[in-house]
């Protein structure tokens, strides 16, 4: 368990967190909108390709924001998932987990307000997570400013 976890805690069916040492309510909606620019500039910068983000917060207290993209090979999706863990800590932020690394087909990044899904092609066509979240609303990159 991380420190972050055990401060900030999740209010179900809110986009905010209250910090438990202080009761003040953090926004966490203004924070995954800026985690959501860095994933997708690093998504971007190792030219992943259809890049969706889906607003979940209505629907789900998992998290705010869901990032789906993809690579061609193992090599591209372990590539893209390093460029975003690296690009993410290079602003402040760490994530609470990482799931699939190795195998390379379907990676999860777990950034607590954001997770972020980088799949193989061929993986993301077999399990097809956007229509397991069709309830949740599409968001454009540009919104976000």
């Amino acid at each position: 368990s991380s420190a972050a976890s055990d401060v900030y805690k999740r209010q179900p069916g809110r986009s905010h967190m209250t910090d438990s040492k202080t009761n003040l309510i953090i926004d966490s909606k203004k924070d995954s909108k800026t985690m959501l620019k860095i994933t997708c500039a690093a998504l971007e910068d190792k030219k992943a390709f259809d890049i969706k983000i889906i607003d979940i917060s209505k629907i789900s207290t998992l998290c705010d924001y869901i990032v789906i993209a993809d690579g061609t090979n193992k090599k591209q999706v372990q590539a893209l998932c390093d460029n975003v863990e690296d690009e993410m800590r290079e602003a402040g932020y760490n994530h609470k987990g990482v799931e699939g690394y190795s195998e390379g087909g379907w990676i999860l990044l777990d950034y607590y307000d954001i997770i972020i899904h980088i799949f193989s092609e061929e993986s993301r066509r077999f399990y097809n997570i956007e229509k397991i979240w069709n309830d949740g609303e599409t968001v454009s990159l540009d919104s976000l400013d």
